[in-house]
């Protein structure tokens, strides 16, 4: 274990982690694998889905994040009538110089929040297609490149139907992770109202300090190169994912785009947790919130009343695990 250990120097890492728990565990209670994963995407530079019912700090936890690291911020509030150029900007007409000139977007920005992404229209959820995967904007002719350090964290509720647009595949695909915010238990949730009774402008997180900025989150960042994966691993990822592609209950697998975020989301987890190499449990503790908003279910398979969460759970149990 020490060989490993001295490999690479992850204290840096751990004690930012460690700092970023510790000042987020002041507005946020509980929703630890929430964290874990919003912590994982950051520093795997990937995206992520946050899904609940309303009022289950969703949009708390986006916002802390960004508050936890000192960079810029900005929210959007997906709408019905929000355009792609309400997004990305738009190219204006300057009188004085007889040419346009383009107006950025709130996308351009390093971390972005946007607050109930199934509301606006399809031409206006394809507007993130190539922002989140190449992290740059074209626009008439010309292509802005955005900043390393750029994360989308939207939400979104399951339950309304009325006035959502459901997410294409290819937008689903881009999210490295999903993560599913179910009710606190009793105990959390009277912890909850402690805090909020003891300051009610909770929510604003005026009281969350810094602890980390954007040069340091890709410093770390190159870390991640170094994590080792070894091959039997590898094998048993592509594995995991095959299977998706096989699986008789599902009509949609997992994509090439789900098994390298899969491996990277591995590294950055192993290395936040203080590991500068992946064990066979980072690959099954990642595997279902990397695949499972990315597979559909066959229309059999729904008749029968089988869920996504079953055919992960029959997958995980049926690859097995490499020694």
């Amino acid at each position: 274990m020490s060989d490993f250990t001295n490999r690479i120097d992850l204290s840096e890492l751990s004690d930012k982690v460690s700092k970023l728990k510790e000042e987020a565990s002041k507005a946020l209670v509980g929703q630890r694998e929430m964290m874990d994963l919003m912590l994982t995407a950051m520093f795997a530079g990937g995206h992520v889905l946050v899904e609940g019912v309303p009022g289950i700090a969703k949009t708390l936890s986006a916002k802390l994040l960004a508050k936890l690291v000192e960079s810029d911020f900005k929210r959007i509030q997906f709408t019905p009538d929000l355009m792609p150029s309400d997004v990305l900007g738009t190219s204006i007409f300057n009188p004085k110089v007889g040419s346009f000139d383009y107006k950025k977007g709130p996308i351009f920005t390093n971390i972005v929040l946007i607050d109930e992404i199934n509301r606006a229209p399809a031409k206006t959820q394809a507007s993130l297609f190539e922002v989140m995967e190449e992290k740059q904007v074209s626009n008439d002719g010309q292509t802005y490149l955005l900043e390393d350090l750029f994360m989308v964290m939207a939400t979104q509720n399951p339950i309304e139907q009325e006035g959502t647009y459901r997410l294409p595949e290819a937008q689903l695909d881009r999210f490295l992770f999903k993560i599913v915010v179910d009710y606190p238990e009793n105990g959390e949730e009277a912890q909850i109202l402690q805090l909020a009774s003891k300051n009610l402008n909770h929510h604003k997180l005026d009281f969350i300090q810094p602890v980390i900025n954007k040069d340091e989150i890709v410093a770390l960042r190159n870390h991640l190169e170094n994590v080792v994966l070894k091959d039997s691993l590898i094998d048993y990822l592509v594995k995991l994912i095959a299977m998706t592609r096989d699986h008789h209950s599902l009509y949609l697998g997992a994509s090439p785009r789900a098994s390298i975020d899969l491996m990277k989301g591995s590294k950055a987890f192993a290395a936040i947790q203080g590991r500068d190499f992946v064990t066979p449990e980072d690959i099954r503790r990642l595997f279902r919130p990397v695949v499972e908003h990315r597979i559909i279910l066959s229309p059999e398979a729904e008749l029968q009343g089988i869920t996504i969460k079953e055919v992960t759970e029959q997958i995980l149990q049926q690859v097995d695990v490499p020694k």
